[in-house]
């Protein structure tokens, strides 16, 4: 499946400068009649959202998907946890990776792929440390600087 088959619903672009990115892995997701039309408009945010354990299952925690505007009394709640769609020994890996090594698991995106399933690109993150967001940013400082070199010869 090539990468123009999906379309982005949501995007944390956030996420690839707050933490280090181990594995990323591409999961289902539960949802309601109105929060697929929802999302469909593009206005989710999964900025400041994570997964989480609860139960034995994943859940998405904090991720905003807003009301749909033609759902009257059959709406669903913006921010509900969301539980994730993943194999029995997915969801063991990910918990003991989130409790013993201290990694979080960080939705990058949700989108629809080819066949229009909601889907979640679940990331296994480490947090960097403030000297770290700085090489981060240095690096792609020196990046913008060098093809503006390389674009006006320099």
């Amino acid at each position: 499946m090539t990468e123009g088959a999906h379309r982005i619903a949501a995007d944390n672009r956030r996420a690839r400068f707050e933490y280090f990115i181990d594995e990323t892995l591409e999961v289902g997701i539960m949802l309601r009649g109105t929060e697929v039309k929802a999302l469909r408009l593009g206005r989710a945010n999964i900025a400041d959202s994570y997964a989480a354990e609860q139960g034995g299952e994943i859940y998405l925690i904090n991720a905003y998907i807003p009301e749909y505007h033609g759902g009257n009394r059959f709406n669903h709640e913006p921010r509900a946890p969301r539980k994730l769609l993943l194999h029995r020994r997915e969801i063991g890996r990910l918990i003991g990776l989130s409790q013993r090594g201290g990694a979080t698991l960080v939705p990058l995106s949700i989108y629809f792929n080819a066949q229009g399933r909601a889907k979640v690109a679940l990331a296994v993150a480490r947090g960097k440390k403030l000297h770290d967001k700085r090489a981060t940013i240095k690096a792609r400082d020196w990046q913008r600087e060098k093809g503006r070199l390389l674009r006006h010869g320099g």
